[in-house]
């Protein structure tokens, strides 16, 4: 074994020994298919501590040579796939954290001599007896080893993408890069398999890219590989019962992030910590700062702080990602910062109907922070004064939510205000607080319609009413409590057994005046 050939699975046992360890293996089946193929270059990009270098490990514990690792396998998924033993530590696994090798050189150019400098020592100390045409040049020896014996080697590169975010700006360096990848890997006999991890899809340069070879799975659009970008609900569900932790208040604060292949998914090191520690939290500030997402909101692109705004109060909202470029400086919209925001982790995205939105309340809570520090003071104000609203409905006192959906309707008044949508953002954010005690639904399917909003309690703030929202545009709080009456929106709550609440919300286009009628109902 070597530093960076044949490493080992030390770095692998270390996770299996781990308090939790959530069977990811399932992976392996996906690129033991893809070995030798056109499709064995696949580039992962996700979040940070969503479980990439736990990934790069395992596969490399699993191909690598000059150990057995049957033993650390056999009992997970890949175990009872039909290639497990066939590709088991079968090849030469050269594995590279490139953040490792820029954090010691600070130059990118030294970095990539640093690297061809202890790749070429690992290689012939192995394979002293090779006759090289040329032992200086990195591919030249990779081609010979491999016409040697025969035994093809297994990429893993690790923060591929720690050049991007560390030199943002300099683009002769970023190529220079790419160019040395591209000429290491790309239709190269000796590469079986190459996996590369980052934060962030490969660089666009143009219309082209230089790794174009590559597969992706990003956070926009992961694929085939879903399940493996964080926890899946079954598994969240599994870890819940045998921590004995409330499922649906996890759900709350971790999940959000839903693909299609996979359905919802959870930040793996968010989940953990709440287990561990039996607290639900804040973990995400733990590896990201909310500057960092502050940097990229106060960015004066038109109509970012509106969609902000409007995604804090629960909407989705439809952007176009074809246009970024893959890294951290490169702008030319507010959709191009949104999808950097969806790479970061700050945002879910839908690739069906292609809407962002927050993925949960932990992320929620960095970006109150974050508005906090720009200087949103409006926003703030909207949402420091919720919980004030929320009592007043709860006392029933219409004419006091009237006068602080008004209040918040004027704190937030860069919103396009002229329509119940807009209306229901309003709501949504004057009502902020809620979302501590309730799960918020949106256009509920109830009755012989849809109510506009509904705010069901949490499994324990039972004691608290439930509340059905109807909204008015230019018509009467009172047309909106017939309304629910009428069309049987309770009839949605059939399984709900408690208060609950009717609010009619009414804004007049004339007067700029807002309306509230509320009803308590206590059978139905």
């Amino acid at each position: 074994m070597g530093r960076y050939l044949n490493p080992g699975n030390v770095l692998f046992e270390t996770a299996l020994n781990s308090q939790i360890y959530v069977d990811k293996s399932g992976l392996i089946s996906y690129t033991n298919r893809v070995l030798r193929s056109e499709q064995r270059y696949i580039c992962v990009s996700r979040p940070r501590r969503f479980g990439k270098s736990m990934a790069a490990n395992m596969l490399a514990s699993y191909y690598g040579r000059g150990v057995d690792s049957k033993s650390q396998f056999e009992h997970l998924r890949i175990g009872e796939d039909a290639s497990f033993e066939q590709h088991l530590n079968q090849y030469h696994v050269i594995f590279l954290n490139m953040q490792e090798f820029l954090s010691a050189t600070h130059n990118v150019e030294k970095m990539i001599m640093r690297i061809e400098k202890n790749l070429l020592k690992d290689l012939k100390r192995s394979y002293p007896d090779v006759d090289y045409m040329d032992e200086d040049d990195l591919i030249s020896v990779l081609y010979d080893i491999h016409a040697e014996n025969g035994i093809p080697f297994v990429f893993i590169i690790d923060e591929w993408d720690c050049i991007f975010r560390e030199n943002k700006h300099d683009q002769q360096i970023q190529k220079l890069y790419l160019d040395f990848l591209r000429n290491l890997l790309k239709d190269k006999a000796y590469v079986v398999l190459a996996y590369m991890t980052g934060i962030l899809p490969i660089k666009k340069y143009g219309t082209h890219s230089a790794l174009n070879m590559f597969d992706e799975f990003s956070m926009t659009n992961p694929k085939q590989l879903a399940e493996y970008v964080g926890f899946t609900e079954s598994e969240v569900r599994e870890l819940c019962r045998r921590y004995e932790i409330d499922f649906e208040e996890t759900k709350r604060w971790y999940d959000g992030y839903c693909f299609e292949n996979a359905g919802h998914i959870y930040s793996p090191r968010s989940v953990v910590s709440a287990m561990l520690s039996r607290s639900f939290d804040n973990y995400w500030n733990q590896t990201e700062s909310f500057e960092a997402l502050r940097e990229y909101i106060v960015m004066n692109y038109d109509g970012l702080k509106d969609t902000v705004i409007e995604l804090l109060a629960g909407t989705h909202q439809k952007i176009d990602i074809s246009a970024f470029s893959n890294d951290m400086t490169t702008f030319s919209s507010a959709d191009d910062v949104l999808t950097l925001l969806i790479h970061l982790g700050y945002l879910g995205y839908d690739y069906s109907t292609g809407e962002v939105f927050i993925p949960n309340s932990e992320i929620a809570s960095v970006f109150v922070t974050a508005i906090k520090n720009v200087g949103w003071q409006e926003i703030i104000n909207a949402v420091r004064k919720s919980d004030s609203l929320l009592k007043d409905t709860w006392n029933k006192n219409a004419e006091a939510v009237a006068k602080g959906i008004e209040e918040a309707h004027f704190e937030t008044s860069i919103l396009k205000y002229n329509d119940e949508n807009s209306l229901a953002c309003v709501v949504s954010l004057a009502f902020y607080s809620a979302r501590a005690y309730y799960t918020e639904i949106r256009e509920l399917p109830a009755g012989q319609g849809f109510a506009d909003i509904v705010y069901l309690p949490r499994k324990n703030h039972q004691d608290k009413p439930a509340m059905i929202v109807e909204l008015k545009w230019d018509k009467s709080a009172e047309g909106a409590i017939e309304q629910i009456k009428k069309k049987k929106y309770v009839k949605a709550l059939e399984d709900y057994q408690g208060n609950l609440l009717l609010v009619g919300v009414n804004y007049s286009k004339d007067s700029k005046a807002h309306q509230c009628v509320i009803e308590e109902v206590s059978e139905w």
